[in-house]
């Protein structure tokens, strides 16, 4: 009796464990495959645990609630049909197979099934897509949806118009043109469809999907041709603008502040190289924390979904040009036997020195360490928030007017008891604060990001740097200038660019102007407070 126990107790431990190793192996061999699919298809494929709306396999036709959907087509699959989906369906094409001869048009890309809700058909106006199964078409270029039993043969052979957004979008018959064009050495390419087009503006996308809070990864779905900045550097995607006509490109950069700032540098190693008659119009979709920059151009505070693609498209169209200022900012450091190079920056929106510089530091550290646990701007937030509460309590930064000398235009400035200097570009600061207008109860000199003026500000302490985010108090006000020179005397002190802080030893800091980027500014997101001051 005993041993049979131990056999029945044996049995009942070990075979759930079995049943789980075969799962998981069974699981880990699944997904190898699925990997080998995606890595071999020319489709861009993702796998998903559950559609977010009603799907079918466009294979079998079978209600699916999990599987594989392609962010380039649209596509939708289960698991089982994946690899027949990869012999039966050609992609989305970024540019269309050689023929020898030169085109201007293209026939529509119809894909079956899984029609965006409250589409119409283009034929018979009514609703699309309103049945429990696989039905309907759907265009990949121009969106048109036609219903099954209004699909006649001359719309498979159709001239694609590309809808609505004909203007921003490069055609694939154009790239293979002028791939053609450049093979036979010619560069004319001014009678090329849709090159001669007058009011032509091709926009490209380009993504960070590590910004913020991850939208980036859903904005390449929604957007369908985006060039990923986690796999592709700007300055490579960017010279798809020397095939496009001079001046008339616009760039959507989908991030941060930061990933705008590196799509603007790789925009000045065009100048350098030459291109400066391809260099495009930059619009903003903000995916960071702080998005001062963007707020300051009328794109908002922040993305997180709010708004349809095609809604930003059509602000990308109407948006109007303007230039913004960028600085060189160069750290020295002192030292009679110092044999390294100046440390040098290019800033678009801030420098500072003080409290704001020391919550960006911790937080850096922080996320340095812990890297998953700052997915979401509300985390971000709290996370300077917390340490922006604890400097009021240890005013690490306190006497900073006794450690440093400032000089605007070379004119020394007399500083009073200051934990914190900032020298502005732009007018937000801080995740949406105009720091510069303080609470507008006041006259102060008018401020703008494009006349070749600094602004340079002193705060009291992270108090007061709260107090001014709330409007119930304004900052130090101590001068615009063309050029700023900041001296710091002796110890350690935080210190930012953008966003980016590092801990500093005794140097100078010298503040030029550099050059001026071309951006879009998009009046749609104006606030009040925007349009008083």
């Amino acid at each position: 009796a005993d041993w049979r126990l131990a056999l029945w107790t044996l049995c009942s431990v070990t075979l759930p464990v079995l049943i789980t190793l075969w799962c998981s192996f069974q699981r880990s061999r699944r997904q190898g495959l699925i990997r080998d699919i995606f890595r071999k298809s020319k489709h861009d494929w993702h796998y998903t645990d559950l559609f977010g709306q009603p799907s079918y396999c466009c294979v079998c036709a079978q209600h699916i609630l999990r599987g594989a959907f392609c962010n380039c087509c649209g596509l939708r699959v289960s698991e089982g049909c994946l690899k027949k989906a990869d012999q039966l369906f050609l992609c989305k094409e970024i540019m269309m197979r050689s023929d020898g001869g030169a085109r201007s048009s293209m026939p529509h890309h119809w894909i079956r099934g899984n029609v965006p809700l409250c589409s119409c058909c283009m034929v018979c106006k009514q609703q699309c897509g309103t049945q429990p199964k696989l039905c309907d078409y759907r265009c990949v270029w121009c969106q048109y949806t036609v219903h099954d039993e209004c699909m006649m043969d001359c719309l498979k052979t159709e001239e694609c118009t590309f809808g609505e957004f004909r203007d921003l979008i490069i055609p694939p018959y154009y790239l293979s043109t002028i791939n053609q064009m450049r093979k036979d050495k010619r560069t004319s390419y001014e009678k090329v469809v849709p090159y001669c087009r007058k009011h032509w503006m091709p926009v490209i996308i380009l993504a960070n999907t590590r910004s913020g809070n991850n939208m980036g990864e859903t904005l390449l779905g929604e957007f369908k041709i985006v060039f990923d900045l986690s796999k592709i550097a700007p300055a490579k995607a960017l010279q798809l603008c020397t095939l496009l006509p001079c001046n008339a490109v616009r760039v959507l950069v989908c991030g941060g502040d930061g990933t705008v700032g590196w799509v603007l540098d790789a925009i000045d190693e065009m100048k350098i190289k030459g291109q400066e008659r391809y260099i495009p119009q930059v619009a903003i979709l903000p995916l960071g924390t702080g998005n001062d920059l963007s707020n300051t151009l009328g794109w908002g505070a922040g993305y997180a979904g709010e708004v349809p693609v095609e809604q930003i498209l059509r602000n990308v169209m109407e948006a109007d040009g303007i230039k913004l200022d960028r600085w060189k900012v160069q750290v020295t450091n002192k030292g009679y036997y110092n044999l390294r190079k100046p440390k040098v920056f290019t800033m678009n929106n801030y420098f500072s020195i003080g409290p704001d510089a020391l919550m960006a530091l911790n937080f850096h550290a922080h996320r340095e360490k812990t890297p998953s646990l700052f997915s979401s701007r509300i985390i971000n937030k709290a996370v300077y928030f917390f340490y922006g509460t604890k400097d009021c309590l240890v005013q690490e930064c306190k006497d900073l007017n006794k450690k440093v000398e400032l000089e605007l235009d070379g004119e020394r400035i007399e500083l009073p008891n200051l934990e914190g200097i900032i020298v502005l570009n732009i007018g937000y600061w801080g995740g949406g604060c105009r720091l510069w207008e303080g609470m507008g109860d006041e006259p102060y000199p008018l401020a703008r990001h494009d006349d070749g003026l600094l602004e340079v500000v002193g705060v009291h302490g992270s108090f007061h740097c709260a107090q001014i985010q709330v409007k119930l108090a304004n900052p130090v006000r101590l001068g615009q200038a063309h050029t700023v020179r900041l001296i710091l005397k002796s110890s350690k002190m935080p210190m930012q660019v953008d966003g980016e802080p590092w801990a500093q030893g005794p140097c100078t800091v010298t503040i030029t102007h550099k050059t001026r980027a071309l951006m879009l500014y998009h009046s749609g997101e104006q606030t009040d407070d925007d349009a008083s001051s």
